[in-house]
């Protein structure tokens, strides 16, 4: 199946497991333990259902909305995730220039591959930079500052991961960026030759934003340990303070998946929540995002903006989401597949796929601009 062949985020889902290597692409497609929470995130998006509208003007459709004061061309950001450049060569430089191509935020994680100085070399409007705290204060510090400089327009705070969760897939493949030279990771990428010579054409193999910046990390080795103890287990509620007064500018807090915690994260000054559980990828057994949205948003009002991550397959999921009080939606998995399906082009066509998807539901839903949809637009059983 060629590139343009692909009309589903499944279909490019497909592609990119026959061109990336198994270690890289399991990281992408892959949930913690059992995978429980991984895939409630899309089944559950299957059991809402839509009210189909006949007899109204389609014409004039604007899927244009706002995220955090920003304007879109749709409500929908591109998530930060972690060894994006391992999927492709340079990924999240190709992803951010396709981001803003399309008038969508792009937001980089702090485990990314290429740097924050990187993405800012290759774009011309800012892009938001994902924030993991660590324990090393002075390694943050500097990480806010190296966004702040490079003109980042959001900082996205994540607070679900102060402990890594179960992901036997990856410790079963034994992930590490570069990969190591062991005889089943030599296998897995001798089967992906495209892959390979691409790797080799870039010196972007490693995390980044952190080798070379933090204390002592120069090497694959002293990279490994350090990031199995940074993690903050102690991040509470009083960190953000500090945190949103360092940065200075707009602040979404990504990771909250409780109505209790909802409101606690009015008192932060946050301009946006994300309701997430960080893509079934911490803790199994929680519930889908999805299914959690119409109370986090019932829970906070008005007060702040609300958004989502986990699940969105498709344009009619991204509708789904902005019924249920959603006012953006964030991809991870649908864009990573794109990339690894065919780089820039794939990350295009991701973005395409959803598009069309949105604005066709939309218009067969009876509405003419996004920004109308509300719970009125979906079928309730009898």
């Amino acid at each position: 199946m060629t590139l343009t062949q692909c009309l589903t985020i499944a279909d490019l889902k497909e592609r990119a497991r026959r061109r990336v290597p198994k270690m890289f692409f399991d990281y992408a497609d892959s949930g913690a333990w059992t995978e429980g929470t991984y895939r409630a995130n899309e089944e559950d998006f299957h059991k809402i259902k839509l009210r189909q509208r006949v007899l109204v003007d389609m014409t004039n459709r604007s899927l244009a909305s706002e995220m955090i004061g920003e304007r879109v061309s749709m409500p929908v950001a591109l998530s930060p995730t972690g060894m994006t450049g391992m999927q492709y060569p340079e990924g999240e430089m190709l992803a951010a220039q396709v981001a803003e191509e399309f008038g969508v935020p792009f937001t980089l994680s702090t485990m990314s591959i290429c740097s924050i100085e990187d993405v800012r070399s290759v774009t011309t409007k800012p892009f938001w930079f994902q924030l993991y705290v660590m324990q090393d204060k002075d390694f943050v510090y500097n990480l806010i500052d190296r966004a702040k400089a490079a003109g980042c327009s959001a900082l996205v705070l994540t607070l679900d991961l102060q402990i890594l969760g179960q992901r036997h897939k990856d410790l079963r493949n034994g992930l590490s960026a570069p990969p190591r030279f062991t005889p089943k990771h030599i296998w897995q990428m001798a089967t992906r030759p495209a892959w390979c010579m691409g790797m080799l054409g870039t010196k972007r193999r490693t995390f980044g934003n952190i080798v070379g910046h933090a204390k002592g990390v120069t090497d694959l080795s002293s990279l490994s340990s350090w990031t199995a103890e940074q993690f903050d287990p102690q991040l509470s509620w009083k960190d953000v303070e500090w945190i949103r007064e360092r940065w200075g500018g707009k602040l979404i807090l990504k990771g909250i998946l409780d109505e209790e915690d909802a409101r606690m994260s009015l008192a932060t000054g946050a301009d946006a929540i994300i309701v997430s559980n960080h893509g079934g990828r911490q803790l199994d057994g929680a519930p889908s995002s999805i299914s959690m949205l119409p109370r986090i948003v019932d829970a906070v009002g008005s007060k702040v903006e609300v958004h989502l991550d986990g699940g969105i397959r498709s344009g009619q999921d991204v509708l789904k989401a902005l019924c249920l009080g959603a006012k953006g939606t964030h991809i991870g998995r649908p864009f990573l597949y794109g990339l690894g399906a065919g780089g820039k082009a794939g990350v295009r066509q991701t973005l395409e796929i959803i598009r069309r998807e949105l604005d066709v539901t939309l218009a067969l839903c009876g509405e003419r601009d996004v920004k109308n949809l509300s719970r009125q637009n979906l079928h309730r059983d009898l």
